[in-house]
This record gives structure tokens, C-alpha cells and sequence, in this order.
């Protein structure tokens, strides 16, 4: 998995085999969640220890129930979506299970609520059943292989017709917009995990999603247009009208006050933004 910095982490039967060099310094995400003042290679270890310890990542024990991690993340979005039926099912990914889909809020959530970008796994029995319990369907369960095409492929022959499906190249984004057309089906497309993407590929994914993260990208920050924002640290920016709805609906679930105004976007303070 890539994580905190886009620092590439191996782990194997529970346990961080290899940590990467960490490609940014400071995220304010972490930095207030966590108390991570500077990204390094122990912190990233530290971090990758604290999600097994806490939540079974890549082992029989992943906690599949987990409760928003941030207001606007990726699977926090979805996971609102799903409930008031802005989209009927979502093509994620897991530790352990590879591409999944479900219409089940809950398990939407509790698979992504930490995870960050995922590059390659293997099938762990017990994550599995966990995920086929929850109402979860793993579309390759011998090989646990990340296909976010395939799943939303798969998710259509299962007749769902709004899908939600994560991303993290314009490659695939542009597979799955050619299958809207193909299966008469209509995609949502969230980009995330996108800082080590080049300018000319974040131009690309500005086309072809509805929602982006910010990430850690000068790219996005310099790019982006969005019709709505939310965040100013690491934001999420939706860039079409479906986007726009799914993040407004997103906002009404938040307990805590929220401020909506108009104004030129986007709104990014220097002194916020990851380094």
C-alpha cells in the first residue's frame, strides 16, 4: 500500500516487512489526526503498526465496522450516497479482498475508512467471508486482483445502474466511461490517491471524474475548477453536477456546524496545505 507521504509499505503476516521513502514532508491530516509532525520512514512504520493494531489491516482480524474517519473522505461520500440512493452500488477496493462491490453503507465505509492507496494484495480467508457476511461481492476471490473495470462490469451485470467506483489513473476512469454507454449505465468516478500523478495525467482525470481529491498534488491545487469544495487541507472537489449533489448531501449527515457560501474556488490556505 501506498500511504502518508506516498510512502510504498509491505506487509506480510501482520507485520511491516519494508517502508519506502516518504514523498512529501508534513500532511495536515495527519499532523491533526495522529500528531505526525514530520513524514519518515519510523513514522510511516508507526502508523502502518497503529492500523493492524487498531483495525486487523491486511490481517484475519480487519475490523470491517469502522466509523467515518474524516467528515469528506472518499468512502465517507459513498457511504452517504448509498444511503439516500444517489447511487445504488460502489466498486472499491480492500486489503486482503481486492476490487468488492456492495450497496451496503456500513461496509463501504468500514473497508475504506483508513485504507489508503492500494496496489497489490492477496485473499485473506477471514476478510473475505467478513466482506461476503456484510453483503459484499469480491469479484476475484482466488487472486484478490484490484480491477475497478472489471468490477463495475460485474456490478452491471448484477443490475445496478448508478455506480459509484474509485479510481487512481485516468486510464481506467476513461475504461469505465465507456462502459456507460456499453451497459447503460450511469458512473459516478472518484479520484483518489493522486499526488505522484504527473500534470498532464491530473488533466486528464479532471476530465473524466466527478469527484478528486486533493491529495497531496500541486497539480490538482493549480488545475482544478470545481463546482463545489469541501476541506481546505486536503480537500474534495466535485467537478460535475452528480459530484456537486453527492458532496452537498454528504454535508447534511455532518454533526458538527458547516459553513456554505459562494465564492471563486478553490479555497486553499497556504499554511494548510501538505508540503
Amino acid at each position: 500500500m501506498e500511504m502518508l507521504g506516498t510512502t510504498r509499505v509491505t506487509v506480510k503476516d501482520g507485520r511491516v516487512v519494508d517502508v519506502g521513502k516518504p514523498r512529501i514532508r508534513w500532511c495536515p491530516l495527519f499532523d491533526k489526526v495522529h500528531g505526525i509532525k514530520e513524514i519518515t520512514e519510523d513514522a510511516v512504520r508507526a502508523n502502518m503498526q497503529f492500523r493492524i493494531a487498531e483495525l486487523g489491516m491486511f490481517t484475519p482480524a480487519r475490523n470491517l465496522d469502522v466509523d467515518v474517519f474524516v467528515n469528506f473522505g472518499a468512502s465517507e461520500v459513498m457511504m452517504t450516497g448509498l444511503r439516500t440512493g444517489l447511487i445504488e452500488t460502489t466498486v472499491t477496493a480492500c486489503d486482503g479482498a481486492g476490487t468488492v462491490i456492495t450497496d451496503n453503507p456500513g461496509l463501504v465505509q468500514g473497508m475504506g475508512a483508513q485504507i489508503s492507496g492500494l496496489i497489490e494484495t492477496e485473499p485473506i480467508p477471514e476478510i473475505t467471508e467478513g466482506i461476503r457476511k456484510r453483503g459484499g461481492v469480491i469479484i476475484d476471490e482466488d487472486a484478490a486482483s484490484i480491477d475497478p473495470v472489471a468490477g463495475v462490469r460485474r456490478a452491471a451485470q448484477l443490475g445496478y445502474r448508478r455506480i459509484a467506483a474509485t479510481v487512481i489513473d485516468p486510464g481506467v476512469a476513461l475504461e469505465i466511461r465507456g462502459l456507460e454507454s456499453e451497459l447503460g449505465i450511469t458512473t459516478i468516478i472518484i479520484a483518489a490517491h493522486i499526488t505522484a500523478l504527473s500534470r498532464s495525467e491530473i488533466e486528464d482525470l479532471l476530465g473524466l471524474v466527478d469527484i478528486i481529491t486533493g491529495c497531496a498534488s500541486k497539480h490538482v491545487r493549480s488545475l482544478v475548477k470545481p463546482l463545489a469544495q469541501v476541506g481546505t487541507a486536503i480537500p474534495l472537489f466535485a467537478l460535475t453536477q452528480a459530484g456537486k449533489e453527492l458532496l452537498i448531501e454528504r454535508a447534511k449527515e455532518i454533526a458538527t456546524p458547516v459553513l456554505i457560501n459562494t465564492m471563486p474556488l478553490p479555497v486553499l490556505p497556504e499554511q494548510k496545505q501538505p508540503v
